[in-house]
């Protein structure tokens, strides 16, 4: 069994391209967890191991390893630092215990390190910074350090100066050991003396570090100002606790391609980041009285763990990963507090990349993972029956974008792996407009979409289309007319006679229909009146002018006649959908369209260009909110001009633009609008 105060529990976040999964190989491979150092770009890096990531380049989902480095075992969680697939760095951030912010030494702070720093202080996360790509050219650690400094209340103080840059980063100065650490081609440093150039600055900083890890203890403040020099044990113990508390943000320098400074980050996480049982106990509810009930991160306490990721595989069938947050899971089955049944178990698994490994049990901070379970979904709590306990759900981001969904072949296989998917991916949905009768697929972004029809290609051997969804317009009218409808048809024997008089008027808007019969004396009888209604429901459904529901309509049935021989249902039922055809004609019928209420969050420096870019959609901009370093733009746009917002706002704010999306009230469409609507309409016929 595993030593709760021997683990560590930490997610690796950064923006796109920080090199996040570079420095995970990196940290594997010199704890030799992996035989191998994979590479990204070649397809080789043991946690993107997916088709679609290989293909990209990119992280699309968490992946999970662990390893030993000084009698610690090191769970480690990669994530995504793309947009489309920041859930799944936002559910990884939930069950750490822990942060490695990668942030690259030549792209510095980008929008997405502002997310994920919201991640870090949201949860109060203690946090190591690495200065990832130290080789690269231009690569500036200085101003990566300044801008971590200017953008965040992280409080980044640096314990280890690199050591030259670019092709000439050789080593780091370590400002606790207060001596320099030379890279060596294994990955392993030699000591030796800090180079004279650097003495002073190493001396300055060494002496800032002091200060503020002074600052953690009353002890510490009081020694540091009676001697002015805190021993090594006293800085890499007040270091720890700083981290701990929140105080302090420990900054690395690293080259994890040429695996130079991943042994000095493997012995920060073992020394500074704390164990799970240092960690504020995790607060829950009980399923009953719905009281608050915390559970400390001890191997006695009461099992409890939270499911946040679910993996879909074809043939190995569905593979839940959760966090132990309590106690110890040692047999073969737990409650499923959320959906209040038991599950069981074949085997329990401690997940290594692609692979599992069997293990016999879990405690605290692990990663763990179980295969076939019935009915545990990704966010439900898993817990000792006899002591119960329900975390809050996890809550994915909203969707941004639509398509309409449809399969080359074989429908139903499609919509079978689709829905194996969604249990995969909460951030899918899939809803049915019924309007259009279309089925909408919907995601955080035109790549998480391409990236969902990738692999259900592969895992599951279907093709999925994808199409532009339909506008669900409406028809309404504006005027009021008194029509009349005759149906009269002989054709040898028995005829068809049906004969109605309708007023047509406008409703309010959201009212949808109403009929009144007005009909005085027995011009038409009764039995014959509600078919005049029916025929007119079943046109307002095809619409008019151009093929769109009819709506806000009221119907007054004022006269008729009819004929003893031919008069039936069916006759007045067409009596009344010819009037009500000709009638609309007559009272200057437009088109209605949907129109969205949008909250749309950007950077000052983009508000400008947003406020024009709605405006030339036909938006209307409602007003500002500050949110933070944020702006919050409130706007009314027409649905049929923000179907792909998500990538033109990418675009637009250099991807520091979110919204979201609602559905508000119809609008008329313009008329140079509504006309290009019906003539196309008119075409197809």
């Amino acid at each position: 069994m595993y030593d709760v105060k021997q683990i560590r529990n930490t997610v690796i976040l950064g923006h796109g391209n920080s090199g996040k999964t570079t420095l995970a190989e990196a940290l594997l491979f010199t704890a030799g967890a992996i035989k191998r150092l994979g590479k990204v770009d070649d397809g080789s890096a043991s946690m993107d191991f997916e088709d679609e990531e290989i293909k990209r380049q990119i992280s699309t989902s968490a992946a999970f390893n662990h390893l030993s480095w000084k009698k610690k075992e090191i769970f480690l969680i990669d994530t995504p630092g793309d947009d489309n697939f920041v859930n799944e760095a936002r559910f990884a951030a939930r069950v750490a215990d822990s942060v490695l912010l990668a942030v690259g030494a030549v792209l510095g702070v980008r929008n997405q390190t502002e997310r994920f720093v919201d991640l870090v202080e949201e949860r109060n996360l203690p946090c190591l910074i690495c200065i990832t790509k130290m080789d690269r050219e231009r690569a500036d650690f200085q101003k990566t350090v300044d801008q971590i400094k200017d953008s965040f209340t992280l409080n980044p103080v640096v314990v280890y100066l690199p050591i030259g840059a670019e092709s000439d980063f050789k080593g780091v100065v370590d400002l606790i050991g207060n001596r320099a650490l030379m890279f060596k081609d294994d990955g392993t440093v030699d000591v030796a003396d800090i180079p004279a150039d650097m003495v002073d600055e190493a001396s300055s900083l060494r002496e800032t570090m002091m200060e503020y890890v002074a600052e953690t203890d009353d002890d510490l403040i009081e020694k540091f100002l009676e001697e002015g020099e805190l021993s090594d044990e006293e800085l890499l113990a007040g270091l720890a606790e700083g981290v701990s508390q929140g105080q302090i943000a420990p900054v690395f320098a690293c080259s994890s391609l040429n695996n130079a400074g991943t042994s000095i980050m493997l012995d920060g996480i073992a020394d500074l980041l704390p164990s799970p049982d240092q960690r504020p106990a995790v607060m829950g509810t009980d399923p009953k009285s719905g009281d608050l009930i915390e559970r400390s991160g001890t191997a006695d306490a009461p099992f409890s763990a939270q499911v946040f990721k679910t993996m879909a595989d074809p043939f190995a069938g569905r593979l839940t990963i959760f966090r132990v947050f309590s106690g110890t899971l040692d047999g073969d089955n737990f409650y499923n507090s959320t959906k209040e049944v038991s599950e069981r178990f074949g085997q329990l698994f401690v997940v290594e990349g692609k692979e599992q490994k069997a293990i016999e049990s879990a405690v605290p901070g692990m990663i763990v993972a179980v295969a076939k379970l019935k009915e545990t979904t990704t966010g439900d709590t898993l817990c000792d029956e006899s002591n119960p306990i329900l975390y809050d759900a996890l809550e994915p981001l909203p969707t941004v974008i639509s398509y309409a969904v449809s399969a080359t072949k074989d429908e139903e296989k499609l919509f079978a792996a689709l829905t194996r998917l969604l249990d995969e991916d909460l951030t899918l949905q899939l809803t049915r407009e019924a309007q259009t009768h279309e089925v909408l697929i919907s995601g955080v972004g035109q790549v998480h979409l391409e990236a969902v029809k990738e692999k259900l290609k592969r895992k599951f051997g279907v093709d999925m289309e994808l199409a532009i969804p339909k506008i669900p317009y409406r028809e309404t009218l504006k005027g009021k007319t008194t029509v009349q409808g005759k149906h009269k048809k002989q054709s040898g024997g028995r005829g068809q006679y049906g004969d109605c008089t309708i007023e047509l008027e406008p409703l309010q808007s959201g009212e949808y229909f109403e009929f009144v019969d007005k009909i005085v004396g027995g011009v038409i009888p009764q039995q014959y009146r509600p078919a005049v209604e029916k025929g007119i429901r079943e046109a307002m459904e095809k619409g008019v002018i151009a093929g769109y529901p009819f709506v806000d309509l009221k119907v007054t049935l004022i006269d008729g006649s009819y004929h003893n021989v031919d008069s039936s249902e069916m006759a007045f039922k067409i009596a009344g959908s010819m009037a009500f055809k000709k009638g609309i004609q007559e009272a200057n019928p437009i088109l209605l369209e949907p129109i969205m209420e949008m909250d749309i969050r950007v950077d000052k420096d983009h508000v400008g260009d947003v406020m024009g870019d709605l405006n030339s959609r036909r938006g209307k901009v409602l007003g500002m909110d500050s949110a933070d370093k944020a702006e919050i733009v409130k706007a009314q746009v027409p649905q049929a001009e923000i179907q792909l917002y998500a990538p033109d706002l990418t675009s637009m704010t250099g991807g520091r633009g979110t919204f979201t999306v609602n559905f508000s009230h119809y609008e008329e469409v313009p008329s140079h609008i509504a006309e290009k609507i019906i003539a196309d309409f008119n075409a197809g016929d």
